[in-house]
């Protein structure tokens, strides 16, 4: 037999293998997103390493119970059997976190992966029953950028439907004023000109730095179609070079060898290939998510990046397929049942305010966490730090101990400061004359002997993998 002969073959062993996993209840397909710079990469980053370090006993995750009662037998990282992923970089992550100065990891631009085994000692009366008590448990760890969802809505609109949303979108005067030098690209443009393709790509590079500038200057995280910011591995294709359409729409039906034409034809062939197949290959395959949500950020931009951002998470929230996973459902129709909001960045504020960003994450996904336990999966929040680079310190201030934030700024200098108090849920106007001060704080030195610092790690473990490991 040839190796060409053998690939069937080798298929359908990957297959069977992780049919019997999901048999068993032993494979569990981890996704992790968040809109960027949420922290997904070290999130991963910093979940792994606490794996592998509990591993060899000396993490400390005390509410974690596997590790906490001494069952954990061992984690180790495997060969990923989806071969076409490209792996997740947890060495490069490492080597950012343990640099001279310690740097944080390269955020996510792409799909990625990694898989890992857990070995464990099992209280399950069946593995009791089959005369041993050692079990398995396979952990697939999936990244991708939460900008990739948003492009879900648009399966259900058409290129005109779009268009006359981006249209009603501008009439925020900060927003039309960024697209400006798109719109005016090409001046006395209409519906009737014909095709050229170094106009098309000129008009999808304006526009895409459009999106680039209004996420960058007023924070804006709505941002489709979101593989105009994040490529990935169609950078510069064609399927990314059209623009919805603002300029005088063709008097009648568009001509085939119009510019208009072939902006919908790309918009139809986007949605067709790119966000519906990524839709179908990777995401209705997920057994749990976790949604990592960067509160902190819209306070300091402002009302109408709060707005933004929380009209985005319901439409990201929308995407997931929800539902219990019985066995019969595992086997062939996996879907997410657990679902994990978790407000990263918690140590760049006092821990008195731990309850605030708190309902703040809530009132943020409540329309999600909603329709979550409507559907009866279980939902859970919590604010963590994957790598915790803020210190709290106690001083005395007019006389009165107030609690400030020390740690190293991404320029070097020292920083100790109180960045204020947050809200419960959407501010009022009298906040917006006072936010807080925003911190960005780099990794604190880490030589590499002992676990790196977390805030509530061990927690989003037990919600995750507690109840595969009993």
């Amino acid at each position: 037999m040839t190796l060409f002969d053998r690939r069937p073959l080798h298929r359908l062993q990957q297959q069977l293998s992780t049919l019997a996993e999901r048999s068993l209840d032993r494979h569990v397909r981890l996704a992790v997103t968040g809109l960027s710079r949420s922290g997904k990469t070290a999130f991963i980053t910093a979940l792994v390493h606490q794996l592998e370090q509990a591993g060899l006993q000396q993490a400390r995750l005390p509410l974690w119970q596997v590790s906490a009662s001494g069952r954990l037998l061992g984690v180790r990282r495997v060969p990923q059997q989806h071969h076409h992923i490209p792996s997740f970089g947890y060495e490069a992550g490492l080597a950012a976190l343990s640099g001279e100065p310690p740097a944080w990891p390269a955020p996510t631009r792409g799909l990625s992966e990694l898989r890992l085994e857990l070995r464990y000692h099992s209280r399950h009366p069946l593995w009791r029953h089959l005369g041993g008590d050692t079990a398995q448990l396979f952990v697939e760890i999936v990244d991708y950028p939460g900008e990739w969802l948003l492009d879900l809505p648009l399966l259900q609109q058409s290129y005109g439907q779009w268009s006359q949303q981006v249209r009603e979108q501008l009439a925020e005067p900060a927003l039309l004023a960024l697209a400006q030098p798109w719109l005016t690209l090409e001046v006395g443009l209409d519906g009737e000109r014909r095709h050229d393709e170094a106009l098309a790509a000129s008009l999808a590079q304006a526009y895409t730095a459009y999106l680039h500038e209004a996420k960058a200057t007023l924070g804006r995280q709505l941002i489709q179609p979101g593989r105009f910011v994040l490529p990935g591995d169609y950078a510069g294709a064609p399927v990314l070079q059209f623009t919805p359409w603002l300029w005088p729409a063709p008097r009648q039906s568009a001509a085939p060898d119009s510019l208009y034409a072939m902006f919908e034809q790309r918009f139809e062939h986007y949605k067709r290939h790119l966000v519906a197949g990524f839709y179908h290959d990777h995401f209705a395959s997920f057994d749990r998510q976790v949604v990592l949500v960067d509160c902190l950020a819209p306070l300091q931009q402002g009302p109408a990046a709060w707005d933004d951002l929380t009209q985005t998470l319901g439409l990201l929230l929308q995407s997931f397929q929800y539902g219990q996973s019985g066995w019969w459902r595992r086997l062939f129709a996996p879907r997410i049942d657990r679902l994990l909001f978790a407000a990263s960045k918690a140590d760049h504020v006092t821990p008195d305010q731990h309850g605030a960003l708190q309902a703040l994450l809530a009132s943020l996904t409540q329309r999600g966490r909603a329709q979550a336990r409507f559907e009866g999966i279980q939902v859970a929040s919590q604010v963590l730090a994957s790598v915790r680079a803020g210190q709290f310190h106690t001083l005395t201030h007019a006389g009165k101990p107030l609690t400030v934030i020390e740690g190293t700024g991404l320029d070097g200098s020292p920083v100790a400061l109180f960045p204020g108090d947050l809200p419960t849920g959407r501010p009022d106007a009298s906040y917006w004359q006072a936010p807080i001060r925003p911190l960005a704080l780099r990794p604190r030195p880490w030589d590499q002997t002992g676990p790196l610092p977390h805030l509530r790690l061990d927690q989003a473990l037990e919600f995750l993998l507690g109840d595969k490991l009993r």
